[in-house]
């Protein structure tokens, strides 16, 4: 006997229209490219997302073409995310920051009909446009061409394409299977791996994501994604904050610390998500400006480990809450979230700073588990660790143009990081499975060393790689940023650890330099620095 209950497709469309229905007049700001700020609702994004779709349809784009954007976080961007996906399309966010060459492979292996780009792109664009064999329409998100009409020949203005569309489209009944974006891994090694999500995905991560005990967003909230929409859709925010209705603020191109502090208390920011490089700016000029980021409640951050002085710092000079997240492009990307339980209150108060210091526990959807060298699971003691992986209901089954077979373990997929996992189902990411350093048969996590060296006053920014060593194979070596107008010698630096690990875990040298090196989404490039200092002990 079945049910007896309405059943209707999980589709992006939906969030939207819930979003214009029930939430029109709710503001979405957005910080403009060229400067400037200009305020919309839900209610236009909705229609202009509704045109869209039916634009798209007329220019003769087949169902499931995908729509390239090379765009930063602003109202077309959200309205490119709901018209493309809600129209049969495939959203397929680029990632600016990578290498021209990879550029060219990406869209070309997409097989992207259409690009949308921010007049900031516009040179990038033209420089590999005749390599590009699939592409068949450019459109510029302005309402004016100016001077790209001379440089692209042929581009659309967004406004102009808009026009062409009928603000009444119904949006289409697809398979809630559908597929409704794409993203590509940022490709430290080899080339990119596009991660094809589902409308049927994109929903439940969206519901999942948005419990009290994941990123909790509500219609009383003003979000600020500073995560970039062109990363793993800026974390599944639009989505989130669609099925919400809640107040966003998108800050466009500039992500330093004054921009970011000017938006916050301009609008009364309550919730930010991004990744810790960012907040490092952030919490730097609030405190030079003088700002107490009043209206700020909790700050979601995720894409490396959060240093604890950093969660320390917007704890008890701002009242913040920190929500240390994790996952990766193949899971949409949430994986996991620190969310205390009801009995972590009667511990006492350093011990529950402490627990917030892991990446947290698994929502609804996600299976985690971690797997010795032989593939069986490990004891949830805290300590034993492994490898990560996971299976659920927003996964990747197979990256883009391959098949399960080539991607799954035995139905689980491999993360290639180096965890463990508590009784509570806590996990602790040690380091990434090609970072972590093996010294006499010992294993030193890169990450701990680098969440202690991180807390120096005198340093700005630090990484830590193994470096070859003629008796223990490997020993840790710290490459430091100093801060600006500090002068630290190396054993200043070092004096850091005494206490807080073991004495043979402590790095071996300090090397001072300029800045590190970061890839397309951050994060610190460790083969550079292995490249440029692997030796370093072998003189």
């Amino acid at each position: 006997m079945l049910g007896q209950m309405m059943t209707q497709p999980l589709l992006i469309s939906s969030l939207i229209a819930h979003a214009e229905r029930y939430h029109a007049a709710t503001p979405v700001i957005s910080a403009k490219t060229a400067g400037g700020i200009e305020q919309t609702s839900w209610q236009q994004v909705a229609m202009n997302a509704r045109r869209l779709a039916s634009a798209l349809t007329g220019l003769g784009l087949d169902p499931q073409a995908r729509c390239g954007t090379i765009a930063w976080n602003n109202r077309r961007h959200l309205e490119i995310y709901f018209g493309a996906s809600g129209g049969g399309f495939v959203c397929h966010t680029i990632n600016p920051r990578l290498f021209p060459e990879q550029l060219v492979y990406i869209l070309n292996h997409a097989a992207d009909k259409i690009l949308f780009i921010d007049s900031t792109f516009v040179p990038l664009i033209a420089n590999i446009r005749d390599q590009l064999t699939h592409l068949e329409h450019i459109v510029l998100m302005e309402a004016e061409l100016g001077d790209a009409a001379a440089t692209l020949p042929g581009i659309i203005a967004y406004e102009a394409l808009l026009e062409q569309g009928d603000a009444g489209y119904d949006w289409p009944e697809l398979d809630e299977n559908t597929a409704s974006s794409l993203c590509y891994t940022s490709g430290t090694t080899g080339n990119p791996k596009g991660v094809l999500y589902s409308h049927r995905s994109t929903v439940l991560h969206s519901l999942a994501g948005n419990t009290a005990d994941g990123l909790g967003i509500s219609a009383r909230d003003v979000v600020l994604p500073v995560v970039p929409m062109f990363h793993v859709n800026a974390w599944g925010l639009p989505y989130m904050c669609a099925m919400m209705g809640c107040q966003v603020v998108l800050p466009g191109p500039r992500l330093d610390g004054p921009s970011l502090v000017r938006l916050i208390d301009g609008y009364r920011v309550t919730c930010a998500a991004g990744v810790p490089t960012i907040w490092l700016g952030l919490l730097g000029e609030a405190k030079k400006a003088g700002s107490k980021l009043a209206s700020l409640e909790r700050t979601v951050v995720g894409g490396s480990a959060v240093p604890p002085s950093m969660i320390a710092t917007f704890r008890d000079n701002y009242d913040v809450e920190t929500i240390h997240a994790w996952g990766m492009t193949e899971m949409s990307p949430l994986g996991s979230v620190n969310r205390p339980l009801a009995r972590h209150r009667d511990l006492p108060i350093e011990q529950q700073h402490k627990l917030r210091e892991n990446q947290g526990r698994a929502p609804w959807g996600v299976e985690l588990e971690i797997w010795d060298d032989n593939g069986k699971p490990v004891p949830h003691d805290g300590k034993t660790q492994g490898d990560l992986v996971t299976r659920g209901h927003w996964i990747l089954d197979a990256y883009f143009g391959s098949t399960a077979e080539e991607t799954l373990s035995n139905g689980w997929f491999d993360t290639g990081d180096v965890a463990t996992m508590d009784a509570d189902g806590c996990i602790t990411i040690r380091d990434r499975s090609k970072d972590i350093i093996k010294s006499g048969g010992e294993w030193i996590s890169s990450v701990e060393l680098e969440n202690i060296a991180i807390a120096h006053p005198k340093l700005a920014d630090a990484a830590v790689i193994g470096a070859r060593h003629a008796k223990w194979d490997e020993r840790p070596v710290l490459i430091a940023v100093k801060a600006e107008g500090a002068d630290p010698s190396e054993q200043e630096v070092l004096d850091i650890f005494d206490g807080k690990i073991a004495k043979w875990q402590v790095p071996d040298r300090v090397v001072f330099t300029d800045a590190l090196p970061r890839n397309a989404t951050g994060k610190v490039l460790k083969r550079n620095l292995r490249e440029e200092f692997g030796e370093v002990l072998m003189g």
